[in-house]
């Protein structure tokens, strides 16, 4: 197992704080190309505490990529390509329980799908399963709720269900009260296909849900339920602060990170076409996910 090279993916400004708080050792902002076109915006790449890190805006400069548009496989491809083994993806979400408050952090362990239309694979040529059951990695999940452990002034869930919606709309009423029978425990617009797309390029991924609101579910106040929109913005930057801290904290000691995550080998099994028959262009095209089984 390489030392640790750690992918943020941050939205909604959180990207430009985190580089201001982290204060990265010789960082370089990296524009690059991918078979998928170019990622969201240049990749900011340094160090801190000797670590590696690649930090990039989900939603570009200016936050101007709505969330069916952000180019994901770029993205995850741009980052393995620079040798990410870890990503740890921020997302501002709204809160669907009444115990996950505006302000808490919540470390997601599973997820449901309601996109469409949004490229799911990077193996359009050739027959690849991998393994979702758990979606996020148990290692990083597991160092970041004992960093959360050390923080004050915000509550950390160890656990937690997205349901990631296709946006850019908000949920009806309906459907959030919907998604509170399925089970899940907030409710984003990101989440996928970014985390399956980790797993197809064997990095180790985790979530940070960072609830700013409780949608529309639960009842407001009276004369205020226009205000969804001003509440969500006005949560951000304690959403922001929380998140930096989080990682800041965790950050101080990475040897957690090098125990081996199911995800660095998610595709040891999951190749069943014949490779024999697979076009050599696409093995190169695609050679820094797959190269190794080649």
């Amino acid at each position: 197992m390489p030392d640790p090279f750690l992918g943020i993916l941050g939205g909604s400004g959180l990207e430009t704080k985190l580089i201001d708080a982290l204060d990265l050792d010789g960082a370089e902002a990296v524009s690059c190309e991918t078979p998928f076109g170019p990622p969201s915006a240049a990749i900011v790449r340094g160090s801190y505490r000797g670590t590696p890190l690649a930090l990039l805006s989900r939603h570009g400069d200016g936050h101007l990529l709505s969330p069916a548009a952000v180019p994901y496989r770029a993205n995850i491809f741009a980052l393995k390509s620079m040798g990410c083994t870890h990503i740890v993806a921020f997302g501002a979400t709204g809160s669907l329980r009444d115990d996950v408050a505006p302000g808490d952090v919540v470390i997601c362990d599973q997820l449901i799908d309601r996109t469409e239309g949004r490229p799911g694979t990077f193996y359009e040529h050739a027959a690849v399963h991998v393994e979702l059951a758990d979606p996020f990695c148990p290692v990083l999940r597991r160092w970041l709720h004992d960093a959360g452990s050390t923080i004050d002034g915000a509550r950390v869930h160890a656990s937690g269900c997205y349901v990631c919606i296709q946006g850019p709309g908000f949920s009806t009423r309906a459907e959030s009260h919907l998604y509170r029978q399925w089970g899940a425990d907030v409710v984003g617009m990101t989440a996928l296909p970014e985390a399956r797309l980790a797993r197809e390029a064997e990095i180790a991924y985790a979530l940070v849900a960072l609830p700013t609101d409780y949608d529309c579910w639960r009842s407001r106040g009276e004369g205020d339920e226009d205000s969804l929109l001003a509440e969500i913005i006005g949560n951000l930057n304690h959403a922001a602060d929380a998140s930096m801290a989080l990682l800041i904290a965790a950050l101080a000691d990475i040897d957690a990170l090098r125990a081996p995550s199911p995800a660095h080998t998610a595709l040891a099994q999951a190749i069943w076409s014949d490779k024999s028959k697979i076009d050599p262009a696409e093995i190169e095209r695609l050679r820094p996910l797959w190269g190794g089984y080649f």
